[in-house]
């Protein structure tokens, strides 16, 4: 995360997901070495300025919030988004979440995540299981450490972002990442 005049703030630790809204809220965070620890403060979805592939972008860092306030939400608090299993609601593993991917603008809406794909998704070894997209759908239940969706939401699994831009409708806006006008983030 960087604040306009680029000075380095702190690490994405976790996104803040509202399921029930489908969108994000906020971001917890990290300090930025290697042995640093979660921070006290986080970002509310308000503060970010834009939003790419490979950063936040802040107006400045006085614009940080108390924790608490960012992670109001008792589902918020007690799930995390990023490293989460993805289930569907017949059992079936799908993988873990590695990114969340936002749609373009200043919705902050989630259309679908980055997925390391489960050994029933993607048989071989975990070496060369792929990464695919995995759309949001709008009955995504969020539990604990876990993403529950439809089963058969599995069968609009898409292998890149520019797949799941078009499966999702998305577009390009102000806070856009890659070309597609969505931005994972990581």
């Amino acid at each position: 995360m960087v604040t306009l005049g680029g000075d380095a703030v702190a690490q994405v630790k976790d996104t803040v997901f509202d399921a029930e809204a489908g969108r994000i809220t906020g971001f917890t965070l990290s300090g930025r070495g290697l042995l640093s620890g979660p921070l006290r403060q986080s970002l509310p979805w308000s503060a970010v300025h834009a939003l790419g592939h490979d950063a936040v972008v802040i107006r400045d860092r006085r614009e940080l919030a108390d924790t608490a306030a960012v992670v109001a939400r008792r589902e918020a608090a007690q799930g995390r988004v990023l490293g989460a299993r993805v289930l569907t609601d017949a059992g079936a593993d799908v993988g873990t979440v590695l990114d969340v991917v936002v749609e373009g603008g200043d919705s902050g809406r989630v259309v679908g995540f980055r997925v390391a794909a489960s050994k029933d998704l993607a048989p071989g070894s975990r070496r060369r299981r792929r990464q695919v997209y995995v759309p949001r759908g709008e009955t995504l239940a969020v539990s604990g450490r876990a993403l529950v969706m439809p089963a058969d939401a599995v069968r609009h699994v898409v292998g890149g972002l520019a797949e799941l831009a078009a499966l999702t409708g998305g577009g390009p806006g102000r806070r856009s990442g890659p070309e597609s006008g969505e931005g994972p983030l990581s």
